[in-house]
């Protein structure tokens, strides 16, 4: 079930974000179209945990899986009588690349078993080592099976183009600070101060409700700086964010709520105009690769981000997370090794953003494709 859930969401994710470009051809409105989408997605995020947990006082927990039901059924029918039909000869009928599908899943799945396992058998152990020897075969294998497969799942040549690597490299910017904020956090509120799992939910909404509110801003800061300048703009704010947390975060809750702020205005600008140049990179007929491109970028990120703040976390440790709470020793450790996370988070966005900020430096969107069906 989870699994037909993961393959329905990443189908149906970036078919949105490539459905909502193809809509609009002025960059306004694809700005503004996809913080509507975002925005959206982020009051469900918001809204969910809260909703979900007074169902579960009410109903089974089989309840959280139908009330999505509706929801889906409606989206349905507004598509269905909103969105006009694709032209038919724009459709094409090339076979999937299975095997590219399989070496790429395996190479991510591979890199970040790899971190789990030396924290679970140690650097002494020949287990992490063969993990991470398989994990780069298979990403040259990927790379080889893409150069040479007819039709391949993803065209190595169009990550060459500036938009689409500056765009992507800003995701990935992104999603490792999301990853490591949203770890560090959620453990210090609840392990090292003690707050209750509802407290620290609440403690969190800063970040949720500042991307919230945020939303209708892109649109004039880009207005303003310009799409290549909206991004490092952003980016500074997430970095800035990052550092304070990572220097002072410890010292009160102030901090962190500033943290928050800082990190998730950032965060929107960011992640908007992102998206956005990843698809004015590519051809119109690239659109749904693109999205794919934004959403594959974030996550595995996220999921390294997650991996690298876990395994300097728990290196640091003499005992378990729970044991946070219950010793002084562990809980300085704790900090100290957050601390050290963080900063190498920021360092690593840092160098990611100075580079995406050169590619898009004198970038210009791909010229679009003639009409098919102008005379």
């Amino acid at each position: 079930m989870r699994a037909a859930i993961g393959v329905a969401a990443a189908m149906t994710a970036p078919g949105s974000m490539a459905m909502a470009f193809r809509l609009f051809d002025d960059d306004a409105l694809r700005i503004r179209t996809t913080a509507v989408i975002s925005t959206v997605g982020l009051v469900g995020l918001a809204v969910g945990p809260t909703v979900g947990g007074l169902m579960l006082a009410i109903w089974p927990w089989q309840a959280l899986l139908a009330v999505n039901v509706p929801v889906a059924v409606l989206a349905g029918i507004c598509i269905r009588l909103g969105i006009p039909a694709d032209d038919t000869t724009e459709l094409h009928r090339e076979p999937l690349d299975l095997l590219g599908a399989l070496l790429g899943t395996a190479t991510i799945t591979l890199v970040l078993w790899t971190a789990t396992l030396v924290v679970e058998d140690g650097w002494s152990s020949p287990t992490p080592y063969g993990t991470g020897v398989t994990a780069v075969a298979c990403a040259a294998a990927f790379v080889l099976r893409e150069r040479r497969a007819p039709h391949p799942m993803l065209d190595l040549e169009l990550l060459k183009r500036p938009l689409v690597t500056a765009g992507v490299t800003y995701q990935a910017a992104i999603g490792l600070a999301v990853a490591g904020l949203a770890y560090s956090v959620t453990l210090q509120l609840q392990l090292v101060w003690g707050w209750p799992p509802a407290l620290a939910a609440i403690g969190n909404l800063p970040q949720v409700v500042t991307m919230i509110v945020a939303g209708p801003f892109v649109e004039k800061i880009v207005k303003k700086v310009g799409m290549n300048k909206a991004g490092p703009l952003g980016a500074a704010a997430v970095i800035t964010g990052l550092l304070v947390y990572a220097l002072l975060g410890r010292y009160g809750y102030p901090w962190i709520a500033a943290t928050l702020v800082l990190s998730a205005a950032g965060m929107r600008l960011v992640m908007i105009t992102a998206a956005v140049n990843v698809m004015r990179g590519l051809p119109p007929d690239q659109t749904s690769l693109g999205a794919s491109l934004n959403d594959t970028s974030q996550e595995v990120a996220s999921s390294i981000g997650l991996a690298v703040v876990g395994t300097i976390v728990a290196a640091a440790l003499t005992g378990t997370l729970a044991d946070i709470g219950h010793s002084s020793a562990d809980a300085q450790a704790f900090e100290n090794a957050v601390t050290t996370a963080t900063l190498v988070l920021t360092a690593t966005c840092a160098l990611l953003v100075a580079w995406a900020g050169r590619r898009t430096r004198h970038a210009a969107p791909a010229a679009p494709h003639r009409d098919t069906q102008s005379p």
